[in-house]
């Protein structure tokens, strides 16, 4: 069999997949993330000759693939976003941000330590590892389109969606912890001052900074009469969305700010020119193809570092941090996030169980261990890579289900006070 048409038909099969399975998958007990990380267990255990695809063996590999997907699962989130950004509007997000994220980076560095014996540095990158949830495999609970209705957004959904964009940029300043913790130990005096300074203050206002310059001198060009003259977006969405992504995080990465934050920023600020312009539309739908895309590339990756054996001496304390991540550490600190809100009851649960973890956990992993010697690397990436196909089963399994339970206990509730039926937000595709 020649392995170059295989290969190209298993591109072509897969790309297909990335196509249709969202859609087919919309409410079914099954995500196209378990697709893909199955495909990818099965293609490396039964297909000879195939690449290692283990990510302590190809760590640099590991970062920047990771790190490009996360990026532009950013731009996608901040895009498809309706609400514009205040601090009452966006009151879920902060709670979820100061209470929830610091709290999970606590939780688990104690369990990291207490189960599995990880020395101060390890403990506090598992922490930080596993903190930010993920827009990129968890379309059902994320927001659709960009439209033009402010209100067109559910609490749950919204929430998910803007905390997984904010907090894969919020979780470098935990890794850098980590990695000066490696390299000076845990007494304060030798890494506190300079962490708080740069690590913490500056380099988040750089990538901020940097973030809106970038989208306010993108949306000035693309939204400009100039732009529409020149039809600057009509002839190249796909070229204006790659620009605002490289823009944004080369530009906040040079100047030493975090590009993650930047480039969530500068989606954020694109998309409040003109909130009713289909042009938005139409970049969101670039940059989502583009990261499905990568993602399914990812998730075969995924799969096969599990068939070649990255979980093999996974014990019961390996399983036990991981099952009490999942179903205790997420949903309790995301409760607490939650005392004395608004926000209903139900959102509240639903926002608390479906924090999604996956693409960004394994870049600042890969990331904390290409940046200090930090020893344990084989039992962190064990750990990790249990949490996120973890993760990908449970909440793939429950996110549709519970999602569409959700809209029809809100549609419902709509027509008991006003005697009309609420709109169920679009189901991504």
């Amino acid at each position: 069999m020649e392995p170059t048409g295989l290969a190209f038909a298993a591109a072509g099969a897969a790309t297909l997949l990335a196509a249709l399975l969202p859609r087919l998958t919309s409410r079914a007990p099954l995500s196209m993330p378990m697709v893909f990380v199955g495909l990818g267990v099965l293609a490396f255990t039964l297909v000879p000759g195939l690449p290692s695809p283990d990510p302590i063996e190809h760590g640099t590999t590991a970062v920047h693939l990771t790190e490009v997907v996360v990026i532009v699962s950013l731009m996608g989130a901040g895009l498809a976003l309706d609400r514009p950004l205040s601090w009452g509007g966006w009151g879920s997000t902060w709670r979820l941000l100061a209470v929830t994220m610091p709290l999970t980076v606590l939780a688990t560095a104690l369990l990291g330590g207490w189960l599995l014996g990880l020395g101060a540095a390890a403990a506090l990158l598992l922490g930080a590892a596993l903190a930010p949830t993920d827009p990129v495999l968890a379309t059902e609970v994320q927001v659709g389109e960009p439209t033009d209705d402010e209100e067109s957004e559910d609490e749950a959904r919204f929430a998910l969606t803007s905390e997984a964009g904010l907090n894969d940029g919020l979780a470098f300043p935990f890794t850098y912890a980590a990695i000066a913790v490696a390299a000076a130990g845990l007494a304060p005096s030798g890494w506190l001052g300079e962490w708080l300074a740069v690590d913490v203050v500056w380099r988040l206002v750089a990538g901020v900074g940097a973030g809106a310059a970038m989208g306010w001198v993108l949306r000035r060009l693309f939204f400009s009469r100039a732009g529409e003259r020149a039809h600057l977006a009509e002839r190249a969405e796909g070229f204006v969305a790659l620009s605002a992504i490289f823009l944004a995080y080369g530009v906040a990465e040079v100047i030493e700010g975090y590009g993650f934050v930047a480039v969530f920023v500068c989606a954020l600020t694109i998309r409040a020119a003109e909130r009713a312009h289909d042009r938005h539309q139409v970049l969101h739908a670039h940059v989502e193809q583009l990261e499905r895309l990568l993602t399914v590339v990812l998730l075969l990756l995924v799969g096969g570092a599990v068939a070649r054996g990255i979980l093999a001496g996974v014990g019961w304390r390996e399983f036990a941090l991981a099952a009490a991540f999942l179903l205790l550490v997420r949903p309790l600190t995301g409760l607490l996030a939650f005392v004395r809100s608004s926000t209903g009851s139900r959102e509240r649960w639903v926002v608390s169980f479906f924090g999604v973890r996956g693409i960004g956990s394994l870049y600042y992993l890969a990331y904390g261990l290409s940046e200090a010697d930090i020893p344990g690397a084989e039992q962190l990436w064990r750990v990790t890579v249990l949490v996120v196909v973890g993760s990908v089963v449970l909440h793939g399994v429950t996110a549709g289900p519970v999602i569409h339970w959700l809209d029809r206990k809100r549609a419902r509730r709509a027509r008991a006070v006003h005697g009309t039926e609420e709109q169920a937000p679009v189901t991504p595709v």
